[in-house]
């Protein structure tokens, strides 16, 4: 039988060893994943690791050694020994004379050897095998990355007074388009999962005027590329009493400046390890309208929308000119933009539209939104779209929601691009495509 974990010594993680390095002889107790084990003349090493790093074991008793054989690298183990001072063990402490407890049955081998420094599988194996394979420290460091991202969007936007929100995930009615929308059965009659919280945080801002939301979205569009997801984690925000759309343009890039001064605070570590490149934020975002993008990417001026290679061109403009990885491309054509886009007053034509452009790809979407019941059903009856679908929603512009306007960051792409990763999935947990649904 596996003895019980020892009771008497408190847990101490990894990286807290060095706290001993002047202090040697110190009992002290240790939980976490064997890391690897190397076997020398008469003695041996063992990597231990939990989730503040690596600590280094030395084993030399006869039993202690014959036992290492039933621990395979990525079980779970407690291990109880001694503090010795050693310079070359991670922050120069490793433990000695040890006790190991297994605390679950010896792990199969690992899809990768999760103990060399970087990963030579290939993107089916770490997706195949993302239980395991998200343990390596460069997998971590990525996702690390987007953690510290996500502190930073959040306490930015608390500072400045918004309310964090949650809104449905099951919807009566497509939200932008009824092609990329996946229906489900709701209790005999069909509903729909949320493209995105858009909806539900415009009604918000009459009730708490500047919201937030952190979570889930669906596109059920056939896109089978390397920057598309059927799910992602969607930052939306909201916030009302604007001029126009460049308040919300000026809370957005100090929504960025806040996820990368928190990526510097919160994930140092991970950034050294990945080695990358953080980008600076400017006090303003360069800024081009819709035209001026289409010139410079040497599109025909009636084009609808940016493309990739556009987006790109954009990206090589802003790093030229301004030596920013972000650039503003505002005023859309309204027509091409969603029906809830507020057009130019003075030229319709055009709307109160912007997409952010980082590193050379569309990371945002953001507008002033319409406000009034009588523009909605203008809108909807401009494009041919039903109003009974969008009634409940339309409905609340009855009861005084002021001017407004919001942007929506993709999670994954933005992590994406700070690590420079060829394909989304690889900065994706779980990613869910037209392929995936599993693991």
């Amino acid at each position: 039988m596996t003895p019980p974990p020892n009771p008497v010594l408190p847990r101490t993680l990894a990286a807290d060893l060095s706290t001993y390095a002047d202090r040697p002889g110190i009992p002290v107790r240790i939980n976490g994943w064997v890391h690897r084990r190397r076997r020398l003349s008469g003695l041996a090493f063992v990597v231990i690791r939990d989730r503040s790093g690596t600590a280094q074991v030395v084993v030399r008793e006869e039993a202690t050694l014959a036992a290492l054989d039933g621990l395979p690298e990525e079980t779970t183990v407690e291990v109880a020994g001694i503090t010795s001072t050693n310079p070359q063990a991670p922050g120069g402490v490793e433990i000695v004379d040890p006790q190991f407890t297994a605390l679950t049955d010896a792990a199969s081998t690992p899809p990768i050897e999760l103990w060399r420094p970087s990963i030579t599988a290939g993107l089916p194996t770490l997706l195949d095998a993302a239980p395991v394979t998200w343990r390596h420290p460069r997998q971590q460091a990525r996702w690390q990355l987007a953690a510290a991202s996500l502190h930073g969007f959040r306490s930015t936007l608390d500072a400045a007074g918004f309310t964090e929100v949650h809104s449905p995930k099951i919807v009566e009615s497509a939200t932008e388009s009824g092609a990329s929308v996946f229906e489900i059965d709701y209790f005999g009659r069909p509903a729909y999962l949320a493209q995105s919280p858009q909806f539900y945080k415009q009604v918000l801002v009459g009730v708490f005027e500047r919201v937030y939301e952190v979570g889930p979205v669906f596109r059920a569009e056939p896109h089978d590329t390397v920057r598309h997801l059927a799910e992602y984690v969607s930052l939306d925000v909201e916030l009302g009493f604007i001029a126009d759309h460049r308040d919300v343009v000026a809370v957005l890039r100090d929504v960025v400046a806040g996820m990368i001064a928190s990526v510097h605070a919160r994930a140092g570590a991970a950034v050294r390890l990945l080695d990358i490149e953080v980008p600076a934020v400017p006090a303003e975002f360069p800024l081009l309208h819709f035209r001026e993008a289409l010139e410079i990417a040497g599109a025909p001026a009636d084009e609808p929308d940016l493309s990739p290679a556009h987006e790109r061109a954009v990206g090589a403009w802003g790093r030229e000119v301004h030596g920013s990885d972000f650039v503003v491309v505002e005023g859309y054509p309204t027509a091409h933009r969603a029906f809830y886009s507020h057009p130019e007053p003075h030229d319709p034509h055009w709307s109160r539209s912007f997409d952010l452009i980082f590193r050379g790809v569309e990371l945002v979407s953001g507008a002033q939104r319409l406000h009034r019941y009588a523009d909605y059903v203008q809108a909807l009856h401009a494009r041919g779209l039903p109003l009974e679908p969008y009634a409940a929603y339309i409905d609340a512009f009855t009861s005084g929601i002021p001017p407004h306007g919001g942007f929506a960051i993709g999670l994954e792409r933005w992590t994406g691009r700070l690590v420079g990763v060829d394909n989304i999935r690889e900065v994706t947990l779980f990613p869910r495509d037209l392929h995936r649904l599993a693991p």
